[in-house]
């Protein structure tokens, strides 16, 4: 019965170097609803030997579009085992793209397909929300066209309703009281002042000074700095190629605190609809006792609250501050291997769901 179902309409699958506009036109009507997931976002996750697998009707119309790329430090070693993932910034989250209108039947017809080998032996998608529905639908349309699907957990992610706070009214007096006090903290440093950009607004520079913030915090002196977002050329480089896309530009916004002339914190951020992902957000260590990095990550929550938002999506980790600013635990995260072969699930699953991430170990973590 299911297999009468997987093979009743006839469907094209074609493979396509790198991330095609056709992307940019699903992304808008997409099933999962997450419009940055577009060609530009993609490409900038990328780490070489690009391709999209592009699913399509009769007629023409698309049921799906799954963007790949070479996955693992190897190149040459993961090409040639046919290993890839599904690209994007880690943070918010990773996804594929989906016809609101396609089924489990269809998608299974597809990657039950001879042209879906074209996404490798093995590829992955993750962190993915477990409850998106486009990730639901591709883990159980790969189970049906006969993949073996790998889940390990990959964090929490932490909400705060931006509709209940705005209805409460926001901040509360003990909230705006610290806050006044650790501005007037700074203002016997200098001229305090907040700068926000989006869209048109993006340079070169408005990404140097954010990288330089990053370069004077904690994360420079305590980690090897592959956490950072802008503090290396190549992180730049990543942020530069998704705000080449005037849509993903103006989705994307940064609050810095300045004083006087000098960038001392920053929060970036992106809109999606309702939601406001905070992608990362860092602070100069010579100024903590202002307590500045709590000062910019409250102005992205007024922000937030003034422009309409009704939720802040924090991502997963450090869960102390968030909980402080009203964050409460929310979905889950997985990270996903869809494996061709029975045989080679068996041994790659006695590996997968104890091993260490090559990437960090939770989004926003």
């Amino acid at each position: 019965m299911l297999e009468s179902k997987i093979a009743a309409a006839p469907l094209t699958l074609e493979t396509r170097a790198g991330f095609p506009p056709e992307l940019d036109r699903l992304a808008e009507t997409s099933l999962s609803g997450h419009h940055f997931l577009r060609a530009a976002w993609f490409r900038a996750g990328a780490s070489g030997n690009s391709r999209t697998l592009l699913v399509r009707r009769t007629g023409g119309a698309l049921v799906a579009a799954i963007p790949t790329s070479s996955f693992g430090p190897a190149p040459r070693v993961t090409q040639v085992l046919g290993v890839r993932k599904v690209p994007g910034s880690y943070w918010p989250l990773r996804g594929i793209l989906v016809a609101p209108d396609t089924d489990r039947y269809e998608l299974a017809q597809a990657l039950g397909h001879r042209g879906a080998r074209r996404l490798g032996a093995v590829w992955r998608l993750g962190p993915a929300r477990r409850d998106d529905p486009a990730t639901l639908m591709v883990v159980e349309a790969a189970r049906l066209a006969g993949w073996q699907v790998l889940s390990r957990p990959a964090g929490t992610s932490w909400l705060i309703d931006l509709d209940t706070l705005r209805a409460e009214g926001w901040p509360k007096s003990s909230t705006a009281r610290r806050l006044r006090v650790a501005w007037r903290k700074l203002e016997e440093r200098g001229t305090p002042r907040w700068r926000r950009v989006r869209g048109s607004d993006w340079n070169d520079a408005v990404i140097g000074d954010m990288g330089r913030i990053e370069a004077q915090s904690w994360i420079a002196r305590s980690t090897d700095g592959s956490g950072a977002k802008f503090m290396r050329p190549h992180q730049q480089q990543l942020w530069r190629e998704a705000l080449s896309d005037p849509v993903i530009a103006t989705s994307l916004c940064a609050t810095i605190l300045m004083l006087d002339d000098r960038p001392i914190a920053f929060s970036f951020d992106l809109d999606d609809g309702a939601w406001q992902y905070g992608i990362a957000g860092s602070y100069v260590e010579d100024l903590a006792d202002c307590n500045i990095g709590k000062l910019v990550n409250y102005k992205a929550l007024e922000d937030a609250i003034a422009d309409g938002q009704s939720v802040m999506d924090m991502g997963a980790g450090d869960s102390g501050y968030k909980r402080a600013m009203g964050a409460t635990a929310g979905y889950d995260f997985a990270d996903l291997l869809f494996v061709r072969s029975r045989t080679a699930a068996r041994v790659i699953a006695r590996v997968w769901a104890k091993a260490a991430s090559a990437e960090p170990a939770a989004p926003n973590g």
